[in-house]
């Protein structure tokens, strides 16, 4: 058993507009595929040219596309019998970006794809999303960290627009 640290880059942008205008911000930019469609297509592709065409369909202009959104605030507003707070944690990614980096890195997919998580605090509503290149940094793989820096650049922009 080998247990290793990792320095981690958290990326966190604050907006001061709504809570739900920065979550429709955000889901406009990605693909929302049927992901039990999705799957299907998948896992039924004959070729790699045809899985790609079904991912490329589902990608947002991001390049990304979401695999699921957890309402996690909903468990603490159910204890509280109050509106707030207001925490949604979505996974997202693109599947030929995170086989780029397996195959460079198979940790990789311990990492993608990747979190954004969006909560409402007395100062405006915040974005975070931990760095993929800091999380891959340790494998010192440059083709992975290359990669890993192009998604890292589009995750700051769908999280830079959607605080705007």
């Amino acid at each position: 058993m080998t247990i290793s640290k990792v320095e981690i880059d958290r990326l966190s942008v604050k907006s001061s507009k709504s809570f739900e205008a920065v979550l429709a911000a955000l889901k406009a930019a990605i693909g929302r595929p049927d992901m039990v469609e999705f799957a299907n297509a998948i896992r039924n592709a004959q070729t790699f040219a045809e899985l790609e065409r079904t991912v490329h369909q589902s990608l947002g202009d991001t390049g990304l596309m979401m695999f699921m959104e957890f309402d996690q605030g909903a468990i603490l507003r159910k204890e509280t019998g109050v509106d707030k707070p207001k925490i949604v944690r979505f996974v997202i990614g693109n599947p030929l970006i995170m086989k780029e980096m397996d195959k460079h890195v198979p940790d990789a997919g311990s990492y993608a794809p990747v979190t954004i998580l969006v909560d409402e605090r007395p100062d405006g509503v915040h974005l975070t999303y931990d760095k993929m290149a800091s999380l891959l940094a340790p494998y010192r793989n440059a083709e992975a960290l290359a990669v890993a820096r192009n998604l890292d650049s589009k995750i700051e922009t769908l999280l830079r627009s959607s605080a705007r």
